[in-house]
């Protein structure tokens, strides 16, 4: 046992945090080791880049969640950018995996995490907190998306987020036209699974290098689809702008045109549904 102590709970957090709802999309991307480990090693210096067969992973992680407070509840949207990666000092831990098996859930040490390079979000408050408690590099953005519902038509399959700039001013956040990314995916009809890949581990470097994690329960399977080339060539739409943002830079550096290798997908059940009204006659 170490005589590290925990991290301070900055006020006026409670721990944990309790989603009253998640909808999440992720996809992974198999990419050069090389600048994912320049990133690390420039970011979080104590995390070694994941392998899978000689390729880096790089992971852009959507998620709309709802949580419920004393004085109300509220809801927000952000979007990770991820390398793949564990603790250096914890190596030996690891078992060696393909791709295919770290997305099915196989590594369950939960040292291979995601170390955050980037978190978009348009929740002042939730920016605070990321980054007050988990040392999350989080800061202003505002997004446009779609994704299936219940509410929806019945065979809708298909995601799409478009990530925007913003500011946070007096009045709370400020959206601005900047479009940072934008991500597409059609699952209608591709095969899929339910995979047990939680709790996932989310890596973050305070200011004073001390490297944080964190875990992510979520209590019921994830849904995994794999990708061949070809699927995700006509599935999977990362479009970068030549925006001149440090996220565009590492998007286009790291992805660029790679394809997707694999989307996994969580969306809560609902937990009531008011139903379709009738008549009521006035004499029987």
């Amino acid at each position: 046992m170490t005589d590290l102590p925990l991290p301070p709970v900055a006020a006026p957090y409670r721990l944990p945090f309790h989603y009253g709802a998640l909808h999440n999309i992720g996809v992974d991307y198999l990419v050069d080791p090389g600048p994912v480990r320049d990133l690390l090693a420039e970011r979080h210096p104590q995390l070694t880049a994941a392998e899978f067969d000689g390729r880096a992973c790089v992971s852009l992680n959507y998620q709309l969640y709802f949580a419920q407070y004393p004085n109300g509840g509220g809801v927000t949207q952000e979007i990770e950018f991820n390398l793949i990666a564990h603790p250096t000092a914890c190596a030996a831990l690891l078992p060696r995996l393909d791709y295919q098996q770290y997305a099915r859930g196989w590594e369950q040490t939960k040292q291979l995490g995601i170390a955050r390079i980037h978190v978009v979000c348009d929740n002042p408050l939730a920016i605070d907190a990321g980054t007050r408690l988990y040392a999350e590099p989080k800061y202003p953005g505002w997004f446009e998306s779609t994704m299936p519902s219940l509410n929806g038509p019945a065979d809708a399959q298909s995601w799409s987020v478009a990530c925007r700039q913003a500011t946070v001013g007096a009045g709370g956040l400020e959206p601005q036209d900047t479009l940072l990314f934008s991500l597409d995916a059609d699952l209608a009809g591709l095969p899929h699974e339910p995979v047990n890949n939680t709790p996932i581990t989310g890596y973050g470097t305070d200011p004073q290098e001390r490297l944080l994690a964190g875990a992510l329960n979520v209590y019921q399977p994830y849904r995994h689809h794999p990708l061949d080339q070809a699927a995700a060539t006509r599935r999977i739409k990362l479009h970068i702008p030549d925006s001149g943002t440090e996220l565009g830079r590492h998007l286009g550096e790291l992805i660029g045109s790679s394809p997707a290798a694999g989307v996994w997908t969580y969306q809560s059940p609902p937990v009531a549904a008011h139903n379709r009204p009738y008549y009521v006659p006035s004499k029987l």
